[in-house]
């Protein structure tokens, strides 16, 4: 190790040179082992420990290149040089992808201690000051390994590396100057940090929603201001024919008219809105009528429509940009794992060698069972078009096929591995499956029954019910239902079904209800789960499976949905607490002489409650956005602080209510692709999507093969899969058959329903390919004729990829 270390550290012009294509051929003819014999000038040592370390070298770029496929990273940002390339790998380990994600997380949870913090939560001001310092530290690490391997131009022309570089500095001087002044100012930055928390790596999905959403804007923008504009020719209108009636508040002047109008489209003041221009002529309610029906269910549904044609298209083009971005990483990688002697052809030794860097992981069975199955045409080397399959079998999990298909009790001794395998078909059965249901159907209308009772019955209360015996029952009944598919199915295969997870966790929750109610009514709200259970009975017809199975495939992505509105949540919360928190104490009897006073007061006698929807600290500022959020009597809150702190504050809330409308257009865009393509699915494929739930895929070895795979510190081979007479061997059903399985992705389901698009993406980019060359050819003629000369690139790349590939190598 010490002379590869040596080697590594030699010149520049050395250590950045990969190594040539012959001096590989001869380097991998000889197995790849360096020569021990003494005669052996120490010249020619070194020449061959210097090709091994560099064609490590090699193997963790390809690997890079992978990565950078699947995680949608821009190939400009690829390292530089092998120099770079410790920078790369230490920014892309797990532990710094922890540290990374703990440090953003912090900076989030300052917010809760600082002024205005939560009481029980506040930090001295030097203590929060100095864990902000800290967590901007941790982050600036990223940045110094960025610019290590990036080089300083492309460093500073990635445009959210330079946002993030900025927005640090900004805060690394806010910060200091909190703590160096030991009190706090104003500091809306703070609401820019869970910018942070999305640029961390376990923040992929949420960042991809985010960037979902910002190119959905520019149509999502033009139909708000159609909509804006309609409602503000409407308040025109309507100050010319209200305002002259004294008791009208709402149009006495065109502000008060747009806000009206405004407040209106969420139907939160309304009839109350009309009720006074009403009252003076039956004929004014058509203003109202002609405004709702334009804006309300015109506009806002054309809104909908626009949302969900616009997030369709970006759904479809997301996919081909993530599909050919995947293919082009694999041709880069390709082209760093071929020899001279084999251009288009990876070899097994170099395909092992990269796999240890890609997926360390991985055995040397699983590996050669990748390979085995990427090598269609059984020559014993990748061509290019195999090795793009490489995305869709790394992650399969390898096992022998009667293996797989073999109950988890079959190893047992007689009789016990035939009553679980009695018990397997029992728990499989459809009839089991009926029966389960029936005794759900009738659980629920004895739950129903007595639901009702307990209603009608003033003299019990629902906290007082207690479990009878039929409840008793049937969560027995439930536990043995459960336990029965534990034992017959295996505890894996049970807990890999989310129906079963579902059931076993209501089921669980039940029993120990039962127990506590015995004991105290503590677990009331654990035994009011039961009705949960009912859900699966939508099972049994096709469309309300359609309806729990778009749930299923949303609830990842919903997590993603979950985040980015809380995170929004964060973003107004710190500017509500920055221009609102000091109004507190005034909200309480505030608003006299308006229409909201009554709401705001707190008398011996009454007590309007809303001054507790206040932006003291972020606990109370999110309950307060929440309650604006269901838009119920919200612009009660928002006339409170416009008549406390400033008319314009009014700005903030509305603000709000277009972004929370945004984001929720968005949302309901987002299951409607999704359950439309459930149904596209079944129509195009011609079957369910749950029964291509899981990738099956089977690799055939023979018999020395398995023997060679499994051996410690063997040496893989690719002569079986080039000799005839083993492949013969192993068509003819001699060997052991090994099946890979993976869940299968939203992507995956994609790509099969697209089929015939991605053909189409496949050879517009071939064409494009054939045209570059052709360009090339008929350049490089011109050139001799002119006496110069053009290096055709090996690949169809970006600018950058072509410069670092010839200045590096």
């Amino acid at each position: 190790m010490a002379d590869e270390d040596r080697l590594i550290q030699d010149t520049d012009s050395t250590r950045n040179r990969r190594p040539s294509n012959t001096e590989f051929d001869e380097f991998y003819e000889s197995g790849g082992i360096i020569p021990e014999n003494p005669s052996s000038s120490e010249r020619e040592l070194n020449s061959v420990r210097q090709q091994k370390v560099l064609w490590q070298y090699n193997y963790q770029e390809a690997a890079i290149f992978l990565e950078e496929g699947i995680n949608n990273d821009k190939f400009k940002t690829h390292p530089r040089t092998f120099d770079a390339l410790p920078a790369y790998a230490l920014a892309h380990n797990k532990w710094y992808y922890l540290m990374d994600l703990l440090a953003s997380l912090l900076l989030l949870g300052l917010i809760f201690c600082e002024s205005p913090a939560v009481p029980f939560l506040k930090l001295p001001i030097g203590a929060h000051a100095s864990l902000e310092l800290f967590g901007l530290a941790l982050l600036s690490v990223e940045l110094g390994l960025k610019l290590r391997w990036q080089g300083v131009k492309t460093f500073f022309s990635h445009k959210r590396t330079l946002f993030k570089t900025l927005l640090l500095f900004l805060m690394f001087t806010e910060a200091i100057v909190v703590l160096s002044r030991q009190s706090n100012h104003f500091r809306v930055t703070r609401a820019l940090r869970p910018l942070f928390l999305l640029d961390s790596h376990y923040a992929r999905g949420v960042r991809r929603f985010v960037r979902q959403i910002l190119q959905s804007l520019p149509p999502i923008l033009d139909m708000i201001a159609l909509l804006l504009f309609f409602m503000l020719i409407f308040s025109i209108l309507g100050f010319y024919l209200f305002s002259t009636n004294p008791d009208d508040p709402f149009f006495k002047t065109i502000q008060s008219s747009f806000i009206s109008l405004f407040v209106l489209l969420t139907t939160a003041n309304y009839p109350d809105v009309m009720m006074p221009s009403y009252a003076q002529s039956k004929w004014s309610c058509l203003f109202f009528v002609v405004y709702l029906s334009i804006e309300l269910y015109f506009l806002m549904s054309l809104l909908l429509a626009v949302v969900y044609d616009t997030f369709n298209t970006i759904e479809k083009t997301k996919l081909k940009k993530l599909y050919m971005h995947k293919r082009k990483a694999c041709e880069y990688a390709f082209k760093l794992l071929v020899t001279k002697k084999h251009p288009d052809k990876i070899r097994l030794k170099a395909f092992v060698g990269f796999m240890k860097y890609y997926k360390p992981r991985k055995t040397p069975k699983e590996v050669y069972l990748i390979f085995k199955y990427l090598n269609k045409s059984s020559t014993g080397s990748l061509t290019s078009e195999e090795f793009h399959d490489i995305y869709n079998v790394c992650e399969l999990q390898w096992k022998p096929r009667h293996q797989a298909n073999q109950l988890w009790s079959s190893n047992f001794h007689y009789p016990f591995n035939k009553l679980f395998k009695y018990l397997n078909a029992l728990v499989t059965s459809r009839w089991f499956d009926y029966a389960i249901y029936v005794i759900i159907a009738v659980n629920f209308v004895w739950i129903l029954v007595e639901t009702i009772q307990i209603s009608v019955d003033t003299t019990v209360s629902a906290r007082e019910y207690r479990p009878s015996w039929n409840n008793i029952l049937f969560v027995c009944v439930y536990s043995l239902e459960a336990f029965l598919k534990i034992l017959g199915l295996g505890v894996v295969k049970y807990f890999t079904n989310g129906w079963n997870i579902f059931d076993f966790l209501v089921t669980v929750s039940s029993v120990v209800g039962v127990f506590g109610e015995f004991y105290d009514d503590s677990f009331y709200y654990i035994m009011v789960l039961r009705p949960f259970r009912l859900l699966r009975l939508f099972k049994i017809k096709r469309r309300y499976r359609d309806v729990l199975g778009t749930m299923m495939i949303l609830s990842n992505r919903m997590v993603s949905l979950a985040i980015v509105m809380l995170l929004s949540f964060y973003f107004f919360s710190v500017i509500g607490m920055e221009i609102f928190a000091p109004y507190t104490d005034k909200m309480v009897n505030c608003c006299k002489n308006t229409s909201v006073a009554d709401y705001y007061t707190k008398t011996n006698s009454s007590d309007g409650f809303y001054y507790l929807n206040n932006f003291e600290n972020v606990m109370s500022s999110a309950v307060t956005l929440f309650e604006l959020t269901v838009v119920n009597n919200w612009f009660i809150i928002m006339e409170g602080y416009a008549s406390v702190v400033s008319e314009w504050s009014r700005i903030y809330f509305m603000l709000f209510y277009l972004s929370m409308m945004v984001v929720m257009n968005i949302v309901v865009a987002f299951i409607l692709e999704a359950f439309i393509f459930r149904i596209q699915y079944r129509k195009n494929v011609d079957d369910d999507m749950d029964d291509h739930a899981v990738v099956k895929l089977e690799v055939t070895l023979h018999p020395e093969e398995v023997v060679m795979v499994d051996s410690r510190g063997g040496h893989l081979s690719d002569y079986y899969m080039r000799n005839a007479v083993f492949e013969q061997h192993v068509q003819e059903g001699h060997g052991t058959v090994f099946r890979g399985e993976r869940i299968r992705s939203k992507e995956d389901f994609s790509i099969k329903m697209y089929e015939d698009e991605v053909k189409e993406w496949i050879a517009e980019e071939t064409e494009q390919r054939q045209q570059y060359e052709l360009q090339m050819q008929e350049m490089r003629r011109q050139s001799q004729q002119n006496g110069l000369q053009i290096m055709q690139p090996d690949l169809i790349a970006d600018d950058h990829y072509e410069r670092s590939r010839t200045s590096t190598y």
